[in-house]
């Protein structure tokens, strides 16, 4: 018996005792290096085109802090997430983009790494940051408290945020598939519409919460310089 309704997202597969259901974290590995050994083809050309798009974007988000190679790192997150979170649609492969595991140990490290920098090499301008532009003396102590409680929950904000969308949708889907043994044969062809309609949504929402994850990382590298 199901004790607990998450359980469902818990890695169960495991040979010799050892978890192997993170090694579906790295499969989206496997698409990136062909496109290097074949005749371009329309795959290439759609994701070199989309490459080159956030490329530009991310250029523009970190204005003079931009230096060449620099977006390469926001284009890689991008990729990981989006990768890791088509994946979790397909049946039996596991979605390691549900677990606080996985999103923490990508966004902590990025923003404790944005602080350490910032504070070691800009600190003028990041005590200069705590406080708006125009913001009343009385009100400066309560400025500084807030700004440092929003930039220290950023990294957790960041993890849930994109664990909390994917659980979500997957939940959902999982609680319709499982009413389905109890259903009329005519209601039976509304669930697989609805869940059609709810996997195309889910696809959206792959993309969406990737391209969100890195647009909020190079906005927040961008405040430390």
């Amino acid at each position: 018996m199901m004790n607990n309704l998450f359980s469902i997202f818990d890695p169960s597969t495991n040979l010799f005792n050892l978890s192997i259901n993170w090694i579906s974290t790295f499969l989206g590995l496997i698409f990136i290096p062909y496109s290097f050994w074949l005749i371009p083809n329309r795959h290439y050309y759609l994701w070199n085109f989309i490459l080159m798009k956030l490329h530009n974007e991310f250029k523009t988000l970190l204005k003079n802090n931009y230096f060449q190679g620099s977006t390469f790192i926001f284009i890689s997150l991008f990729s990981f997430i989006l990768f890791n979170n088509f994946l979790g649609l397909f049946p039996y492969i596991f979605t390691s983009t549900s677990h606080l595991t996985l999103s923490l140990s990508i966004s902590l490290p990025l923003w404790l790494s944005f602080m350490l920098y910032g504070w070691i090499n800009n600190y003028n301008h990041m005590f200069s940051h705590m406080i708006p532009q125009g913001t009343p003396i009385i009100l400066m102590p309560f400025m500084v408290l807030i700004e440092t409680i929003s930039n220290i929950i950023r990294p957790g904000t960041l993890a849930v945020r994109l664990t909390a969308n994917m659980i979500a949708g997957h939940l959902l889907m999982t609680l319709l598939s499982s009413t389905g043994n109890n259903m009329a044969t005519y209601m039976i062809s509304l669930l697989i519409m609805i869940q059609i309609l709810l996997l195309i949504l889910e696809s959206a929402v792959a993309v969406i919460q990737s391209y969100v994850i890195a647009i909020l990382s190079t906005l927040y590298s961008s405040e430390v310089n």
